[in-house]
Order: structure tokens, then sequence, then C-alpha cells
């Protein structure tokens, strides 16, 4: 789904789907939210298969939408951390609630015998919306 802005869409619930279901996108937050503030080296060791590209633009993305905060300390070398803003922090209990709803409807999965992780289900849910 593109990203729709406010110009072009009067519906707050559009804008707020367009920004939320770009790839990669609910990972990250899931990843601060359960690690705290991290470098981006770490974050892409996390959110396991993300190109440095795409991370990049994602963070960017969650950055101008007041999601996640950029702390730069110039050190040598220098040191940027990224972590969920008060904004981005209203979006826990929203994934809390869709992981709930997902175990109620299709059970608690075999981790081990299916492989069934979240970037499974994040890589399967943005390759069905690129078709």
């Amino acid at each position: 789904m593109a990203r729709v802005s406010k110009e072009e869409s009067p519906c707050p619930l559009s804008i707020l789907v367009g920004v939320l279901s770009g790839p990669w996108t609910l990972y990250i937050v899931w990843v601060l939210s359960t690690n705290g503030a991290t470098r981006f080296g770490e974050l892409k060791r996390r959110v396991e298969g993300i190109s440095t590209k795409m991370l990049t633009e994602r963070l960017r993305l969650l950055e101008q939408e007041a999601l996640i905060y950029r702390h730069y300390e110039p050190t040598v070398p220098p040191q940027v951390t990224y972590g969920l803003t008060d904004r981005g922090k209203e979006l826990v209990g929203i994934l809390n609630q869709l992981n709930d709803l997902a175990q109620r409807w299709y059970g608690q999965p075999d981790v081990a015998q299916v492989g069934c992780t979240f970037v499974d289900t994040v890589e399967t849910a943005a390759t069905d919306a690129i078709r």
C-alpha cells in the first residue's frame, strides 16, 4: 500500500494505515518496543533479513512520523540510537492485542516445528501486498 499523505486523504485512519503497512515497519516498532533504544547495527541484526537501505528508509519514515527518535552522539565512531517516542509507544498495546487475537484465531504455532516468527509474518504480508 502506498503511503497516503494528509493532503491526499482527509481520513486519519488511511494515513496511519499507509504508514504502518509499509514493509518491515511494524516489525521495527516491535523490536524497539522489546529492546528499548537500539543502535543501527544491532537493529539490523534483530530485524533479520532487512537490507541496510530498507532499514534506513523505514527509520526515516518512522522518525518523520514522530513514532521513533534518533539520538546522535558525536563520538568516534559516531553512535546513533533509535527508540520509540511516546507516540510510538502507543502502538505497543495495539501490537500486543493483535498478537493475542492471532493466537486465539490461529493458535500458538510450534516455532521449532514450523519456523513461525514475526519476520515470516511480516515478509509474507509484504509479499502479499505487492501482488
